[in-house]
């Protein structure tokens, strides 16, 4: 029999396979093909910069989480695991496989397995709530069509942080219950890792900067795809849409994104054509930044055999 885990392994590509579908169901193949016949060189470029930027950013929050759970990780390694990890994303199921990679294999490397994986869970979990508190307060402030979505998102919010609080307030329950080992673990990793008074300003800016990195890639991918629209428009658009991105239930990142993105730019009296074809774009200019990946997973899979039989650092 398939358990929970295994169904919903089917079921998250199957979803994103669904909002493509209805998509081209709706718009017809126009509007991803002008997506990919759009993207040029200077676009490329400008992306290819911008991820070196935001991978520096998020492999440097990385590290100061680890170092506040008690391991280090070196810059320059942390730099290639996260290309590794971001490539990985962008062509397996789901979106998450790549950072499991990620935690798995450095947990292993370090010998501190289940460290190494929290280390990245509570890693992006640091980063994906700096980014909806960022999209919360954007889709307050600035006049949109989106701006009503920002009481939603603001629950969403304020679930997260009860739930971080309710985990910090009984730090101390006993019992050899599974839930009580994780309310356990999980308070002393945040309160070592992520709100530790070395690590928690170095993690914000981190996740500020990686956020801000990618909504100018969407911008670039928005004026790429041929809108024209004043940035002041596009700005809530791009935050919501980066924000569907963190469903897992896509294709190698793709689904969410576009459907988001229709239906955002459509709100906006922008035509959802043109907010598929820009989400399109984003998706094209961050595989082709994230390639380098693949050559840290290729120089990795050359180099393992030589190192079988050899003690880990």
């Amino acid at each position: 029999m398939v358990g929970r885990a295994g169904v919903w392994r089917w079921l998250e590509p199957l979803a994103g396979a669904a909002v493509l579908a209805a998509l081209v169901w709706k718009m017809g193949a126009g509007p991803f093909l002008d997506g990919f016949k759009a993207v040029n060189v200077q676009a490329l470029v400008a992306a290819a910069a911008i991820t070196l930027a935001t991978t520096v950013c998020c492999a440097w929050r990385w590290r100061l989480v680890a170092r506040g759970l008690g391991f280090e990780i070196p810059l320059g390694g942390a730099i290639a695991a996260y290309y590794r990890s971001q490539f990985l994303n962008s062509v397996l199921p789901g979106g998450v496989l790549g950072d499991v990679h990620r935690g798995v294999k450095h947990g292993q490397e370090s010998g501190q397995a289940g460290r190494g994986l929290r280390a990245v869970v509570w890693e992006r979990a640091a980063g994906q709530t700096v980014q909806l508190i960022l999209a919360v307060g954007l889709l307050a402030l600035l006049p949109s069509a989106v701006h009503q979505l920002s009481a939603f998102l603001a629950v969403v919010l304020l679930a997260v942080v009860s739930a971080t609080l309710f985990a910090l307030h009984w730090r101390s329950v006993a019992g050899t219950r599974w839930w009580a080992r994780a309310l356990r673990a999980s308070a002393a990793d945040i309160r070592s890792g992520v709100l530790n008074w070395s690590t928690a300003p170095g993690v914000v800016v981190a996740s500020v900067a990686a956020v801000g990195g990618y909504t100018a890639i969407f911008l670039i991918a928005a004026r790429t795809a041929g809108i024209t629209a004043p940035l002041g428009q596009l700005l809530p658009l791009a935050v919501l849409v980066l924000l569907a991105m963190s469903v897992p239930a896509n294709i190698a990142g793709w689904g969410p994104r576009e459907g988001a993105a229709a239906w955002a730019f459509g709100a906006a009296g922008l035509g959802a054509a043109q907010g598929v074809s820009a989400a399109v774009v984003y998706g094209v200019l961050t595989f082709a930044s994230v390639v380098p990946g693949a050559v840290v997973l290729a120089v990795g899979w050359v180099r393992s055999p030589d190192k079988q039989g050899e003690p880990h650092a």
